[in-house]
């Protein structure tokens, strides 16, 4: 009967910042997932507690750190577990409706350019079955950890996708690495589609919708965030442009 009345919000992740370091880098028999690591994977947001024991380069360090696991989460530092509780509350983790701004904390990430990201830059020409030539710019990918443990991987790109393709290509995928694809979240550009296509996955479960109209100034670009363990960024894009037009 409780599910009636209740729903999963959100996921909120407290870290400690003065031991944090200390159990993100504890090393685990092979097979073995670093619940640290995992519990900072799978949140939407992230209170970074205990601040005021920390000079700031440690928690700058500590904060980058997070941000290699998880870059879609929104973070706030704090002294002695002291946040308004509308951050913690009202979160629409699980909520298509608000997808779009756990892709954009990505993206500003990205933009902020940090040395240990891994940028490459493609431009995609495909012909199809009518020999008109389509040029899919500005694709690139981002992989935010360069060890086989957990981080987030993002794909943007423009052009539009077989949506048929799309989904039996996220279906096989989260099918296959259901154990290590923990969360993933994005916007695509649907062929014959005026909305936008929003979707979410958590394991093997995954839904989207329909979303908001893609405005006259806006460019249709896909954008995908992935976090997991032992992601492989040339793999995943591989797959994704495979479903391009």
């Amino acid at each position: 009967e409780i599910f009636n009345d209740v729903k999963l919000d959100g996921v909120v992740t407290l870290v400690d910042a003065k031991h944090a370091r200390l159990h993100l880098d504890e090393v685990k028999p092979e097979g073995y997932v670093n619940e640290a690591v995992e519990q900072i994977a799978y949140a939407d947001r992230i209170i970074v507690n205990k601040t005021d024991l920390v000079g700031e380069p440690e928690l700058a360090s500590v904060m980058q750190r997070i941000k290699t696991i998880n870059s879609m989460a929104h973070m706030k530092r704090t002294k002695y577990g002291k946040v308004d509780l509308d951050y913690v509350l009202g979160i629409g983790g699980f909520d298509l409706e608000r997808i779009e701004s756990s892709v954009n904390e990505e993206e500003k990430e990205d933009r902020e350019g940090h040395d240990d990201h891994h940028h490459g830059h493609d431009c995609h020409d495909h012909h199809n079955e009518h020999e008109h030539e389509h040029e899919h710019e500005h694709h690139h990918s981002h992989d935010h950890t360069h060890d086989p443990g957990v981080g987030s991987v993002s794909i943007v790109c423009e052009g539009d996708l077989d949506l048929e393709k799309a989904n039996m290509w996220l279906g096989a995928l989260l099918y296959q690495r259901n154990e290590d694809i923990y969360r993933m979240k994005g916007i695509l550009s649907v062929q014959d589609m005026d909305e936008r296509f929003v979707f979410q996955g958590v394991h093997e479960i995954f839904e989207g919708s329909p979303d908001r109209l893609w405005r006259k100034d806006e460019t249709r670009t896909n954008k995908i965030v992935f976090i997991g363990k032992n992601l492989n960024r040339e793999e995943l894009e591989m797959g994704f442009r495979a479903c391009l037009i």
